[in-house]
């Protein structure tokens, strides 16, 4: 292997990027119709098994050239003393291993393109796990809440106290108000099943809105779960509320935090998959 590289795993960038090297974009004249994967940063190009990828590339503070596949495309990192042939040399070198990465980010935001929610009456949303059916009625306020779950009938039917001409934005809104209210109290339910079981103690639930993370843990026993979660079927959830909370044994991946997941869910790895491959409706 290369002995400067480094490739990061991560599917998406993290939250706080580095500045880029100032360096100029790809002129207009050097743009190729033919590009397959091409970053909307792009200011290298390079070709790899004869396919031209497009990538951001930036200067930064490291001891080794990184790799991250994104949902915009590929960004290489570098340090500064690293030469531009050493950086197409590691290129080369990981070649599969970036085309397949930007193969699977194409594939996944495909999948989630037609997922987006049409807000109006009769639309469909998915709630753990299960399609639910919005019905506007404007003659109830049921319980001054704004909705009502009914899941008597031969389908799951969510009434929303609107009127028939609500905006699709006062649509949404009441939905997601009604949705964080049961992402809330089935977190809460699943945070006191498994805290027992792993022999740790939760002390605050906060929902996250995050767009890339479903969950993180403090060492105060503070858990943030993002409340998209609530679209997922509940052994999803029961996934990453296990995960987080063996967090507050071992603050790491290691094998030891692993083996934690694992006393309280033996087909975490199978559910670990299945949140990668859930498509969660794109909330715009």
């Amino acid at each position: 292997m290369h002995p400067l590289l480094r490739f990061t795993l991560d599917l998406f960038e993290p939250a706080q990027a580095p500045e880029p090297e100032a360096t100029s974009p790809l002129p207009p004249a050097q743009a190729d119709t033919t590009t397959l994967f091409r970053h909307p940063r792009a200011n290298r190009e390079t070709r790899l098994c004869g396919t031209l990828v497009a990538y951001e590339f930036k200067r930064i503070r490291r001891r080794s050239i990184g790799f991250v596949v994104g949902p915009e495309g590929l960004v290489v990192r570098a340090p500064q003393w690293v030469t531009l042939r050493e950086v197409e040399s590691a290129l080369q070198e990981k070649s599969a291993w970036i085309l397949r990465k930007l193969g699977e980010m194409r594939e996944r935001h495909e999948r989630l393109l037609p997922q987006r929610i049409e807000w109006r009456d009769g639309t469909t949303v998915p709630f753990l796990g299960q399609p639910v059916r919005l019905q506007l009625d404007p003659r109830h306020a049921f319980g001054a809440v704004g909705a009502q779950l009914q899941a008597d009938g031969p389908e799951p039917v969510l009434q929303l106290a609107l009127a028939h001409a609500a905006t699709p934005e006062q649509i949404r809104d009441a939905v997601q108000a009604w949705l964080m209210r049961q992402a809330r109290r089935v977190f809460i339910e699943r945070l006191d099943h498994f805290a027992p079981q792993l022999q740790v103690q939760w002390r605050r639930l906060t929902l996250s809105n995050a767009g890339t993370r479903w969950g993180s843990a403090s060492i105060d026993g503070s858990i943030r779960l993002n409340w998209r979660l609530i679209h997922l079927q509940q052994t999803v959830i029961d996934y990453v509320v296990a995960h987080e909370l063996s967090h507050l044994r071992v603050m790491d991946h290691s094998a030891r935090f692993w083996d934690t997941v694992e006393s309280v869910l033996p087909d975490y790895a199978a559910l670990r998959r299945q949140l990668k491959d859930d498509v969660v409706p794109r909330w715009q």
